[in-house]
């Protein structure tokens, strides 16, 4: 092959199961798109695509071709960069996915800081609680808090962020300030529950136990399936609720909200940067994975 433009060609439409959406992704016209795996095809001897009206769909021979076609690319630009200067400019089009908090309490703010850093980077920035297709919705990467269950992606451990217990002044003035897990009960105390799922069983008040950490059940009237809504109940006086420093921090500072239990904070929850595949650990995504370490670290345990 005279160059590797068929195969970063091919890899899209396989990851798009679209040849449409993989000529938008890389700028390039349909029918080229379509021209050029044809040509990957007649050149290679075999049949990589099975195409119908609805879909596309990799043959047998095309699962072999794909596995070693990303590895080639990887293989690829890591020797394309093996002689860049740590300090040489990055550029490009960066497509990222955060949790809606951590975008909006941590990276917005010092976003100018990365932009002028690193001015020849565009930057496409999804925030959402959900699970997104890495592949499909051609992100190059996206920072998910807690266990990653998919195996078959690549994800790497960036720390673990501290989580802690707080209320509102006017709750606390109900109820009274919580100093051990038995006022909890004696108070009469009330959470906020969280679910991701309205209608799921609660699953209560975490605190540390032992070497683990355990659940009390405490009643609550509310239950929600959104973190910031989480965040407003708490700083309306309705319960009692655990979540990230990091994004309780400003209300803890100007007093809309009170930390406390401060010995009993809930598991840290671990932050990991997740790609489909080691190919998308280009140069532009490390630079901003480290620039993201540098700025959560504050509030890493």
């Amino acid at each position: 092959m005279k160059n590797l433009n068929a195969l970063l060609l091919f890899t899209k439409v396989v990851e798009m199961a679209s040849f449409t959406r993989a000529a938008e992704s890389t700028g390039t016209q349909k029918g080229r798109v379509s021209a050029v795996i044809r040509e990957l095809e007649q050149s290679v001897g075999v049949a990589l695509l099975h195409r119908t009206t609805r879909s596309v769909q990799l043959t047998e021979d095309g699962r072999l071709f794909y596995s070693r076609a990303l590895d080639l690319l990887a293989e690829a630009e890591e020797l394309q960069n093996m002689f860049a200067s740590n300090g040489a400019p990055v550029r490009g089009k960066l497509r990222i996915d955060m949790p809606t908090e951590l975008a909006k309490s941590i990276v917005i703010p010092a976003l100018p800081e990365f932009l002028s850093a690193h001015p020849a980077v565009e930057l496409e920035l999804s925030s959402t609680d959900r699970s997104v297709n890495l592949v499909q919705e051609g992100f190059d990467c996206v920072i998910r808090l807690g266990p990653i269950m998919d195996e078959t992606l690549v994800a790497r451990k960036l720390g673990q962020l501290r989580m802690i217990n707080a209320a509102s002044p006017s709750y606390l003035k109900r109820f009274g300030t919580p100093h051990t897990l038995k006022d909890l009960v004696e108070q009469g105390h009330q959470i906020v529950h969280y679910t991701r799922s309205l209608g799921s069983k609660p699953t209560g008040w975490e605190y540390p136990n032992g070497e683990g950490y355990a659940l009390l059940a405490l009643p609550g009237a509310v239950q929600v399936n959104s973190v910031q809504t989480y965040h407003e109940a708490g700083l309306a006086g309705i319960g009692l609720i655990q979540a990230g420093y990091s994004a309780l921090a400003p209300y803890i500072e100007c007093g809309a909200l009170v930390e406390i239990l401060p010995d009993k904070p809930p598991e840290p929850l671990t932050a990991f940067v997740v790609v489909a595949h080691r190919r998308n650990l280009s140069p532009r995504v490390r630079t901003f994975i480290r620039w993201l370490e540098s700025i959560l670290a504050p509030y890493f345990t």
